[in-house]
């Protein structure tokens, strides 16, 4: 597939977003979407492989949501171009209900600025409801000597280049925080594009950089609790229970560079609104479950939650937001 081209004017599609979400929201009463039956199987796709943070909680979604609807969910692990591939399988699916993706809004927010996708973001997808934010942690490394977030920018300042700042890719979030603070701290720091997230790690603990940016895990848990690295701040909406010392970026007074990874369950857009309301009002219940949110926050994931038409409209905001400082940065895809 070709992921690669140019995207649209961003005030226009993001109005498109949220006419095509406010029919899922608008989709129906509350007893309406608990009479509304489901199909007795419900394929999942996932846009990331298995055995990650992402499809950990997709798992545990699942069961959830197979006890409450007394239905057979199916995981199905759709990995690769940042998540584009899975959401394609969703946007192509039957609009019968029966297939459902889990996915951070990046493919809708992210990619489309960058490339041509094998489906229409602004089209073709429905949100369903918004599940959790995974914050985003900038990490020091051994090869750094800052010991907090204000030193870090001291060094950047001081040393213009020297400071080197891994992503697991140009465009990914981790890049966009980056840009952000090149242009709200007038830093110049080098951006060290990784493919993914397994190696980046590896070479954290081993000083081939300054600083790390990438998303909350288990593994990377275990690796700052033995002292290995060391978390400067985080991009979420309120400090992590897991790190109450570590501020987030807007604490420390960069609000645009406090992001986080948002994801969510979407459907294909031609899904019977009654069926859209039935599963947002069980994905809700099933993040109420204490089981489901212990699931979540042992990952330091968040759970959120909410009705379809928010979920929309966060997105369509995060697509113009993020359209301005791909363009402003000149950010290019591989």
């Amino acid at each position: 597939m070709n992921f690669l081209a140019s995207s649209k004017h961003s005030r226009r599609t993001a109005t498109r977003l949220l006419a095509a979400a406010a029919l899922c929201a608008a989709s129906g009463a509350h007893t309406q979407a608990h009479a509304q039956a489901v199909p007795k199987t419900v394929r999942l796709i996932v846009a990331y492989p298995a055995g990650g943070v992402s499809d950990v909680v997709a798992r545990a979604l699942g069961d959830r949501l197979a006890a409450q609807m007394g239905t057979t969910v199916i995981v199905d692990n759709r990995a690769g171009a940042s998540g584009a591939i899975g959401m394609d399988a969703v946007a192509k699916a039957a609009p019968d209900g029966a297939t459902l993706g889990f996915s951070a809004i990046s493919p809708l927010v992210l990619s489309p600025h960058l490339g041509k996708l094998p489906f229409d973001p602004l089209k073709d997808v429905a949100p369903v409801a918004s599940v959790m934010y995974s914050p985003v942690l900038l990490i020091a490394t051994p090869a750094s000597k800052a010991k907090d977030f204000k030193a870090l920018i001291d060094d950047a300042k001081a040393h213009p280049g020297a400071v080197r700042w891994a992503t697991s890719g140009p465009a990914s979030l981790g890049h966009i925080v980056l840009e952000q603070l090149h242009a709200a701290a007038g830093v110049d720091i080098t951006h060290v594009p990784y493919k993914g997230g397994g190696q980046q790690l590896n070479d954290a603990i081993g000083g081939q950089f300054e600083i790390l940016s990438t998303n909350a895990s288990p593994t990377l848990s275990s690796h700052i609790q033995s002292g290995k690295l060391r978390p400067l701040a985080v991009g979420a909406p309120a400090r992590l229970d897991s790190l109450p010392k570590v501020p987030t970026l807007g604490e420390l007074g960069y609000k645009a560079a406090n992001i986080n990874s948002v994801f969510g369950v979407f459907a294909p857009a031609a899904t019977p609104s009654a069926l859209l309301a039935r599963y947002n009002a069980e994905i809700n219940k099933a993040l109420a479950s204490p089981e489901l949110r212990a699931k979540l926050t042992a990952t330091d994931n968040v759970p959120t939650g909410g009705t379809a038409e928010a979920f929309a409209k966060e997105i369509a905001s995060e697509y113009e937001s993020n359209g301005r400082i791909i363009k402003s940065a000149n950010i290019k895809a591989d």
